[in-house]
């Protein structure tokens, strides 16, 4: 299917219109976005091993990290152990420096160190790539699973909340394994090793340097259990602050137009406010866990200096073994704070990738029913048979339609917003399915049909035009990428886009801002019917596609577009008479029903609804 703009939509509650991707339930309107805030996981557990699936690609790297690690906290282990031979060395009873044993081990050390140094650089370095790789594949998975959802999984996501889970959750899970992986690998085995060497050297000593663990723990969880209230307001009044400016930022034009310049400046003021107040309460208390623990931890050298000088004393142990013993209580404690630091960091990147595991949750489009066969070269005949559809099983918008298009015909919807026209074609186009009924097309169910089959016959051009980034030439070629240069100008000036193309400095070669932000709303619908033209589709979808163009560039595109619609099978939604008039089958929509139908000539006859239209003006006679 061409689609030559986004499908127009209704703003979501509590949304702009440009956030909507697809015709949702209900109005609209300004306000404010309320994305959810980075939270503790609901699933831990779960969660950690879902992500193992994507850290387990990486086993052989992280195998060789690991290796790194051990060996590097072997060397971590040793060194202390070495100090205190090389001081009890020199602490000789009979006063005599053993020289010879000091210089092997000066020797040693500086080996040690150095080599422990290279590890730790190869550590980070692989773990570097290790991680991006991880996350890359993941949001790589997250992305092409956007691709195979359905639109009514966009009804309820907005193109900020969605943006937030593919960049911010997914930084928020490299962080997390860039940081907490070599760490807690490196922790572990510090923590095991110090513990083992301080009972071998003296179990009392180690006995009196445990004093300050329960300390510790007690300390982290009464401070992390504060501080994570406050990451988590912290998260969510940044969310609100990111939605505010994007809101802003996109409905710039509308702010200036209505003088609201200074309303926004205070609401942005306001938000800023509160995030900074939230922000420096979660920093401050965060900010007191590292002094605090260091504290405790030299009280802990304190006890541990005073039981060992006693022990000396009674020649129990030696000096050298209390100066090891100290450097390893360091050690001991280290991974203790290590773990706090990163406890905030692993929460965060868990519930990031827990929410990204919800999206990869959803059900992707349904596949093509079994047996399902390809449209090829259609006939264009469709037929409605008693369709109902409803976004909410509860609320029918489409209620018991029918209605046969002849192939090659032309079929005009009218009626009022939210009449379900738009809808119609949705069904037809299979974007959505129908609650009851069945829609045919050659005499068969488009559900026996491929989607990529039956979408690809059609070719659409919507009121909201949507421009990717790139050339007009590339923009133009994107419903047929394998077009000629010549094909590209001939379908410009079938649509009349050729004429102002032409008078750009680079012509089709011109770079095109973003959304076409440097071409008027005109010249943009002109380019999304020229990439119609190109892609010449069996099937024509023109919904209020003339709306954004002047009267005199419209009767100028109405003969291109009629020699387009030349033996297609068209569906137009608008209201401007000389857009409606001729087409075969006129048919008034109210309230999710068909009301009336017939030429205009016909209808006019009637003087039923389409004639109080025409009346009133709600029809538009712009040729008049």
């Amino acid at each position: 299917m061409i689609v030559s703009s986004e499908v127009k939509n209704q703003p979501s509650k509590g949304g702009s219109k440009s956030q909507a991707l697809a015709i949702r339930p209900g109005g609209g309107g300004f306000g404010k976005h309320h994305r959810k805030p980075v939270e503790k996981p609901k699933n831990l557990s779960a969660t950690l091993k879902r992500l193992w699936f994507f850290v387990g690609q990486e086993k052989k790297l992280l195998s060789t990290v690991f290796f790194f690690i051990l060996i590097d906290a072997v060397l971590s282990l040793v060194s202390p152990y070495l100090i205190g031979q090389s001081i009890d060395a020199m602490a000789t009873e009979s006063g005599v420096v053993n020289f010879g044993f000091l210089k092997i081990m000066v020797v040693v050390l500086l080996v040690a160190y150095i080599m422990s140094g290279a590890l730790t650089f190869l550590e980070g370095w692989v773990m570097a790539g290790v991680s991006q790789r991880i996350v890359g594949n993941l949001r790589e998975a997250l992305f092409t699973k956007l691709q195979k959802l359905p639109v009514a999984f966009f009804d309820s996501h907005t193109h900020g909340e969605l943006m937030s889970r593919l960049v911010n959750d997914i930084d928020n899970v490299s962080n997390s394994i860039s940081q907490s992986i070599t760490q807690l690998m490196n922790g572990i085995i510090i923590l095991i090793g110090s513990l083992v060497m301080m009972l071998y050297l003296s179990p009392i000593l180690t006995l009196a340097s445990l004093i300050t663990v329960p300390l510790i723990f007690l300390l982290t969880r009464t401070i992390t259990k504060r501080t994570k209230i406050l990451f988590k307001d912290q998260q969510k009044q940044l969310g609100m602050l990111n939605g505010h400016i994007e809101e802003t930022i996109s409905g710039l034009h509308v702010i200036k137009a209505f003088n609201h310049e200074d309303k926004v400046i205070q609401q942005f003021e306001e938000a800023n406010a509160e995030l900074r107040k939230v922000g420096i309460k979660a920093q401050i208390w965060s900010g007191f866990l590292m002094p605090i623990m260091n504290i405790i931890g030299n009280l802990g050298f304190v006890v541990v200096a005073i039981v060992g000088s006693i022990l000396a004393v009674k020649s129990l142990i030696t000096v050298g073994v209390i100066a090891s013993f100290i450097t390893y209580s360091r050690q001991f404690v280290r991974p203790l704070n290590d773990l706090a630091n990163i406890y905030n960091v692993v929460l965060s990147g868990v519930a990031g990738a827990e929410r990204v595991f919800e999206i990869l949750d959803e059900k992707d489009e349904p596949e093509d029913a079994t047996g399902s066969i390809p449209l090829q070269n259609p006939k264009g005949h469709v037929v409605f048979e008693n369709v109902s559809f409803g976004y909410r099983s509860d609320v029918p918008i489409i209620k018991n339609i029918s209605f046969e298009a002849a192939a090659g015909s032309s079929t005009a919807l009218i009626g009022p917003t939210g009449a379900g026209k738009t809808t119609i074609v949705n069904l037809l186009t299979r974007f959505y399915d129908v609650t009851s009924g069945r829609i045919l097309i050659d005499g068969r169910d488009i559900r026996e049909y491929t989607r990529d089959s039956l979408r690809g016959s059609f070719g659409i051009v919507l009121q909201d035009t949507y421009l990717f980034s790139g050339t007009i030439k590339e923009n133009i070629k994107y419903g047929k990428p394998d077009a000629t240069d010549e094909e590209v100008v001939n379908a410009a000036k079938m649509a009349n886009a050729d004429t102002f193309i032409s008078r750009l400095p680079n012509k089709y070669d011109t770079v095109l801002a973003e959304n076409g932000g440097n071409l008027s709303q005109g010249q943009k619908q002109l380019l999304a019917i020229a990439r119609v033209i190109l892609a010449k589709p069996a099937f024509l979808i023109l919904d209020e596609a003339t709306s954004s163009i002047d009267t005199r560039t419209e009767h100028q595109i109405q003969a291109a577009l009629a020699n387009v619609m030349q033996g297609r099978t068209s569906f137009i939604i608008a209201h401007r008479l000389n857009t409606i008039q001729g087409a075969d089958t006129i048919m008034v929509i109210d309230a999710g029903e068909i009301i009336e139908s017939g030429s205009h000539d016909e209808l006019l006859e009637k003087k039923g609804a389409y004639y109080d239209l025409y009346r009133s003006g709600a029809v538009q006679d712009v040729g008049s």
